[in-house]
């Protein structure tokens, strides 16, 4: 499958621009150590589907453009709207406040065209990229409302 060579390299370089996202404290201080792993299946499904419905949008990398939000890095998922969020009103405190926001309008040509699953595997894969420590977790309905956000 050609996607997997893409989504390897894609996860490597997002890892490398990422590894050290900023927050009051560091929530991931060994990103290879096992117990920070989040859950790598849904993590990896996270990275294709990223790369197949968020990619033509934020980038490959997550990084956004002039126009458009990142969604990794230092500048992605911040409290409150940037100026380039020209839908988003509502603060990003949880994960779950990210899922509901992206689950009503993304991809923003299909929104909610996804199941709530490959939403939360793509969520999974930006909050991984983004340093939160997933501690082994899935992210589901159950675990959204607990994953608390770097401050930015």
């Amino acid at each position: 499958m050609q996607a997997r060579p893409y989504l390897i390299c894609l996860a490597s370089a997002l890892l490398a621009a990422c590894g050290a996202a900023n927050a009051d404290k560091p929530q991931n201080p060994d990103p290879q150590d096992e117990s920070h792993q989040g859950n790598t299946a849904e993590i990896s499904e996270g990275g294709t589907l990223y790369a197949a419905n968020c990619a033509k949008c934020h980038g490959p990398t997550g990084a956004g453009t002039d126009e458009v939000p990142a969604v990794v890095g230092d500048n992605a998922l911040p409290l409150d709207p940037g100026p380039k969020s020209k839908i988003r009103k509502t603060q990003f405190v949880t994960a779950k406040d990210v899922f509901d926001f992206i689950k009503a309008n993304m991809p923003q040509d299909k929104p909610g065209s996804l199941s709530d699953n490959q939403y939360y595997a793509i969520l999974a894969f930006d909050l991984k990229l983004n340093g939160v420590d997933l501690q082994g977790k899935k992210v589901d309905p159950t675990t959204a409302p607990t994953i608390r956000l770097p401050k930015r």
